[in-house]
């Protein structure tokens, strides 16, 4: 039977945040040079989780050097390891290199700066409630669902909990901070699932600006 969630994240957990932010992303780690994915994780797990880091040193050093043989296999208590583009032979030395790579960077304290996310993961881990809110109230079914973008926004707030209502307005703000050009947020804004024009005739910096003050005043 699978492992109970408690066992798994205790094994697994933190293990399996690093591989998510290799989706989508080349595997392309070597031990002289990390890949934009592990870059990214490193840059988001720094500045939010930096205890983290040590959790999923170990926890790729442990899978690496005992994966899970026959027995828990039929037993289904195992992690599976996402197709990251890499032979299976060449997984164990793979996750190796990334443990290094971690380690390497807790023991000699080198903490990228914060700056813009560089791929979706990282859009979705720093912005996760933008992300829930461009990604289910405004995908291509938005002008189905609503007359408009601003009775859109009201159904948000009133059945969203106002705590994360807030949560969004500091992730609008933080957003907003890195002053981006217009093709750039429109980048970001896809990145976070948003898969409709903002009203005419706001840009979409412009509109996020406006739900961000909006939902601030209510």
């Amino acid at each position: 039977m699978p492992l109970p969630p408690l066992e798994h994240d205790h094994r697994y957990g933190e293990l399996d945040q690093v591989l998510r932010a290799y989706i989508g992303q080349p595997a392309d780690d070597t031990p002289e040079r990390a890949s934009l994915a592990l870059h990214a994780y490193l840059r988001h797990t720094w500045h939010t989780r930096p205890w983290a880091l040590a959790v999923a040193e170990r926890q790729l050093r442990e899978f690496a050097e005992h994966p899970p043989g026959r027995f828990r296999r039929s037993l289904g208590e195992f992690y599976v390891v996402p197709d990251v583009g890499l032979p299976d032979e060449d997984i164990r030395e793979w996750l190796r290199c990334l443990a290094d790579h971690i380690r390497r960077s807790v023991t000699e304290g080198v903490v990228p700066s914060p700056t813009v996310p560089e791929t979706h993961w990282e859009w979705h881990a720093r912005f996760p409630e933008t992300a829930q809110m461009l990604g289910s109230w405004f995908s291509q079914d938005m002008p189905d669902e609503f007359p408009d973008h601003e009775a859109a926004v009201s159904d948000y707030a009133a059945t969203t909990d106002p705590h994360l209502v807030a949560r969004l307005v500091g992730e609008l703000h933080e957003l907003l901070a890195l002053s981006l050009d217009e093709a750039d947020y429109a980048l970001a804004a896809a990145e976070l699932g948003m898969e409709v024009a903002p009203p005419e005739p706001l840009s979409f910096e412009a509109w996020l600006r406006s739900i961000a003050s909006t939902l601030s005043a209510m």
